[in-house]
């Protein structure tokens, strides 16, 4: 338990977001006999998942699961975990203070931003309700468990590429084309010769009975049998914190698309104001949960690093004084 003294003892990183980009930071940190506080809002991207994959020796492990072991290594390692809402950041003569909606303040020497994005799904009745169940974006992530079953892509920038990718799942694949920005005669022509059927007549629902989806019916009133359905979301980082510090999003751009919003950073995460890191998500939108978790050591082993110079620097000085 995080008593309110413990929340203003000054630690060497604030890490901000505590999933698995935030939590394997920690891990890496406390390894490396450092003192961190993780400030966890507690509402994960992936928490309407039931299973996460691609994840070696975890495969198939659910999302809150694989939070709540990473929880219990952080601590282990002498992690503080404080359950709140960071609202802002500000920077200090000895580092970084980070305001939670209660009003408490935590005190750091760094700051590690790992706060991931919301997906923004497409604006189709009974869409939201399934997603991250049989509403998925990634076939890394879930697309074995739905493979040679009826999919459905709709609401993609992307789509032609999008439809290519589930194509190598399953045989029974749709394009909803009125969803998609554009479809070139190039795209259509792909389409058709891999057998994916495409469907020009709006959606005006999805249905979904006995709590899975089996289909889309279109404003005809006609339904397209489905066994699941593909998006393509805009990636939103959840930034306002590194907003906060001055730090500005910048567009995801694929093929001329904007996909979304994200935190531009250095390959370890260090950003254009000094101390602040991000990790996963927020920084590399396309980044799966092993990637995000794989960020999270290289931020934590750069902020380790950084502090470490920062002490030397210091202990050089002190001995210059003596010596003078």
């Amino acid at each position: 338990m995080t008593t309110d003294t413990d929340r203003h003892t000054p630690v060497d990183a604030i890490i901000v977001g505590g999933g698995v980009a935030g939590l394997s930071a920690a891990v890496a940190l406390g390894r490396s006999r450092r003192s961190v506080a993780i400030v966890d809002a507690g509402d994960p991207r992936n928490a309407p998942a039931a299973h996460s994959h691609n994840y070696l020796t975890r495969d198939g492990e659910s999302p809150l699961e694989l939070v709540r072991l990473g929880r219990l290594e952080a601590r282990h390692y002498g992690a503080r975990i404080i359950d709140g809402v960071a609202d802002s950041a500000i920077r200090t003569e000895s580092g970084f203070e980070v305001t939670l909606a209660d009003g408490s303040v935590v005190r750091g020497r760094r700051l590690l931003v790992t706060t991931g994005l919301t997906d923004v799904l497409p604006d189709i009745p009974g869409l939201a309700d399934r997603w991250g169940r049989d509403v998925l974006h990634c076939p890394y992530c879930h697309g074995w468990e739905v493979r040679d079953r009826a999919i459905g892509i709709i609401g993609s920038v992307m789509v032609g590429h999008q439809a290519q990718m589930w194509r190598q799942l399953s045989e029974r694949v749709t394009v909803f084309a009125h969803t998609a920005t554009e479809l070139a005669a190039e795209d259509v022509e792909r389409l058709t010769a891999r057998g994916i059927d495409i469907v020009d007549e709006e959606i005006a629902r999805i249905d979904v009975e006995n709590d899975a989806i089996v289909g889309a019916t279109l404003v005809s009133g006609r339904q397209v049998r489905l066994d699941a359905v593909v998006v393509g979301p805009n990636f939103t980082s959840r930034a306002d914190i590194l907003v906060s510090l001055g730090l500005a999003t910048t567009d995801l751009v694929m093929n001329d698309h904007v996909l979304g919003t994200y935190i531009e950073s250095d390959p370890v995460g260090a950003t254009s104001v000094p101390g602040v890191w991000v990790a996963g998500n927020v920084s590399a939108p396309m980044d799966t949960v092993i990637a995000a978790s794989a960020a999270g050591v290289k931020a934590g082993a750069a902020i380790n690093g950084d502090l470490i110079e920062e002490e030397v620097r210091s202990a050089v000085q002190r001995e210059k004084s003596t010596a003078s």
